[in-house]
């Protein structure tokens, strides 16, 4: 017969067993690029297979894991199956495993740096002085995320200007203000990207490190209203 306490210990270790079911789930690369980009917006395994250049039935495969573990949920949508996080708290989650990687890893740096080789060739703006300065009328800001991200949530204030249609969309732009991209947060190139587009084309240009989801997590609302270009 079991004692109370070994019977407290065995509920115990099972307690941590479910913990380490959503630990588990996450540890894969591919799985956590997979989260990553459904924390931007919702896909279809399609779509996240393209984005992740990945075979679909891995895809398919990566997504039934982490559905097993609760963290993303599915939808039919006639031929095709959508996928959305779980919970806001699935996306918090993530930001969190980055930070702590970031503070104990040194690597991660060495990686981004070796990721985004032009990081530090471009201006920083923080996120108050993007607030003061789209306030003031001092700056063009561009989401430059595919459309499917800036539709599901962008910067208030925020053009969207997918990297595919920037170079021929750049006589749009003034040429008498700043221009700031933002991507999908410090751990993404897109912004990057457009910036040496820009900036190759004479203009002065600027990066936002933080993407929507850090955004939020300072306590800001995001916008679910296209801005359109002042005349």
């Amino acid at each position: 017969m079991n004692s109370p306490s070994s019977e407290k210990r065995s509920h115990k270790e099972h307690l941590y067993e479910l913990f380490s079911q959503i630990a588990a789930a996450m540890a894969n690369p591919h799985r956590l690029e997979l989260l990553d980009l459904l924390a931007q917006a919702p896909r279809t395994v399609e779509e996240l297979a393209q984005e992740a250049q990945m075979s679909v039935a891995n895809t398919s495969q990566h997504l039934q894991r982490l559905k097993q573990a609760r963290l993303v949920v599915s939808e039919k949508e006639g031929l095709y199956v959508r996928y959305y996080l779980a919970d806001p708290a699935v996306a918090r989650l993530w930001l969190q495993l980055r930070t702590v990687a970031q503070q104990q890893l040194a690597e991660v740096e060495c990686a981004l740096d070796a990721y985004r080789q032009r990081r530090h060739e471009f201006e920083n703006v923080s996120v108050e002085e993007l607030r003061t300065r789209l306030q003031n009328d001092e700056i063009i800001l561009l989401d430059v995320r595919p459309m499917v991200e800036y539709e599901n949530g962008h910067l208030p204030g925020a053009l969207s200007l997918p990297l595919d249609k920037l170079q021929q969309t750049l006589a749009s732009l003034p040429d008498d203000k700043t221009i700031v991209a933002y991507c999908r947060g410090p751990y993404c190139v897109i912004a990057d990207d457009a910036l040496d587009i820009l900036a190759a084309n004479g203009r002065h240009v600027a990066r936002l490190e933080e993407g929507v989801l850090e955004w939020q997590q300072a306590g800001y609302a995001a916008s679910f209203e296209p801005s359109k270009l002042q005349n």
